[in-house]
């Protein structure tokens, strides 16, 4: 994926907020398949395991069956249908993920050449924290930021004050009882 680049600043802030919030003690386990963000954790001390590609908006398995304490989702949720399921069915205290921002002024990102790269969501913050909590999570922190682009035009300009992605610490509470949700097993 990042074959002639690398997302050095979006790395970086996340290393920080995952670095503010979880110690290398805590097992983690990071959904999607093991990635250049999930060899940067283990090379900074995390226990990092990696669910192995299934989909998680059908397969719980891997979520429900870990015994780690944390789970990661660094841009995951916006490649799902219905997170709402996948957030339920987790095992784990606490969690960290983090989506792009859905930008006024570009439009979703899409792939047509693979099923896999496609967005279904493109969240605002205010909408992600809704999910998170609807879902059962109390949200404790985040942070936003940008992600400039080396191009002239609106658009570029945009980017330098316009946040782009956006992270959440949370930790889980009760599920409230009146959803009926119940998670395949």
């Amino acid at each position: 994926m990042y074959e002639k680049t690398f997302p050095g600043k979006r790395y970086k802030n996340t290393l920080a907020f995952l670095q503010k919030h979880i110690t290398t003690q805590e097992a983690i386990l990071d959904l999607g398949v093991t990635n250049p963000f999930s060899e940067i954790m283990k090379q900074h001390g995390y226990k990092v395991e990696n669910t192995n590609g299934e989909d998680l908006d059908l397969d719980f398995n891997f979520v429900q069956n870990s015994n780690a304490n944390v789970v990661t989702a660094f841009e995951i949720f916006e490649h799902l249908l219905a997170p709402y399921n996948i957030l339920r069915a987790i095992k784990a205290d606490k969690i960290i993920a983090s989506v792009p921002l859905r930008l006024w002024f570009a439009s979703a990102y899409r792939s047509k050449t693979d099923p896999w790269d496609r967005h279904y969501h493109e969240f605002e913050a205010w909408q992600f924290n809704w999910l998170l909590e609807k879902a059962g999570w109390e949200i404790k922190d985040t942070f936003s930021w940008t992600n400039p682009v080396k191009k002239l035009g609106i658009r570029p300009l945009l980017r330098t004050f316009t946040p782009r992605y956006y992270i959440v610490y949370a930790e889980r509470k009760s599920l409230p009882e009146s959803t009926g949700f119940i998670a395949p097993k």
